[in-house]
């Protein structure tokens, strides 16, 4: 009897001692990273903020696309083609239109244009001007093909992004890549940029609400973007992973062996 009550007074001791411990490494906390920590708990206005008005200047060596709509349906499937009816066009492939070296397009019925040192809105433009020969109340829509940013580390899906547009916002970009991850630095994003035969290096803060007024918000065509992995944190959450699963195993383990002693005993 006496071995019996020990062995009951010895297994709600170890168990209890488990449970504290298992207790409190699921209550252990890590502080949270999250976006934009110094904006206000209330409503408030953000000034200086960075409009999204940047075109850039099309230059050779840039693929874009170039479409119209009218209300001439058969011009328009020849146009969109990019194909003339008697053969290929220079410059022209299934994925759009090259700028060549002397910053020019071929383009069925409209011959060689200028492209070079025009923005997508005003080549469209001026094509659309052209069209006006051809076709009735042209519509061209006008975008890059070639232009892209890389996404890097700590996010969802690490990817090259395609730019149709000028440029596209931090935040997008990194949405778009399936967001950061848990163990990614918020507070140190890199941004690597291209500019002439230099390339710039630049750390934001996306814990910090003066990245709206900051000009490196908008990313542009061939940036990377780095997000780095917090190291320490996710060695933390490892172990602390690691020692719940062990202590899940001994707490497991001793339940059965003092039911088989139990059962012996008994």
């Amino acid at each position: 009897m006496g071995c019996l009550r020990g062995t009951g007074r010895l297994s709600r001791a170890v168990i209890g001692i488990l449970c504290f411990s298992f207790f409190l490494v699921s209550c252990s906390t890590t502080k949270q990273s999250v976006y934009f920590r110094t904006l206000q708990q209330k409503d408030t206005t953000l000034r200086g903020f960075i409009p999204n008005t940047y075109e850039s200047k099309i230059i050779p060596g840039d693929r874009i696309s170039i479409t119209a709509s009218s209300l001439n349906p058969s011009e328009d499937i020849l146009f969109n083609s990019g194909s003339p009816a008697a053969g290929g066009t220079q410059g022209a492939t299934a994925g759009g239109y090259t700028v060549q070296q002397d910053g020019t397009v071929f383009l069925h019925r409209l011959g060689k244009i200028r492209a070079e040192g025009y923005t997508r809105a005003a080549l469209a433009k001026q094509v659309e001007e052209k069209l006006l020969a051809y076709m009735k109340e042209p519509i061209v829509q006008v975008n890059y093909l070639n232009h892209k940013i890389t996404i890097l580390g700590e996010v969802g899906q690490p990817q090259v992004l395609n730019l149709p547009e000028e440029q596209i916002s931090l935040i997008d970009a990194l949405v778009l890549s399936g967001d950061v991850t848990a163990n990614a630095i918020k507070n140190n994003i890199t941004i690597i940029r291209e500019e002439g035969n230099e390339k710039r290096v630049k750390h934001v803060n996306l814990e910090d609400n003066s990245i709206f007024s900051s000009p490196w918000y908008y990313v542009k065509p061939n940036d990377i973007i780095l997000v780095s992995r917090d190291y320490a944190k996710a060695d933390k959450e490892q172990k602390r992973a690691k020692l719940q699963t062990t202590l899940s195993l001994v707490a497991s383990g001793v339940s059965f062996l003092i039911i088989i002693l139990d059962r012996v005993i008994k």
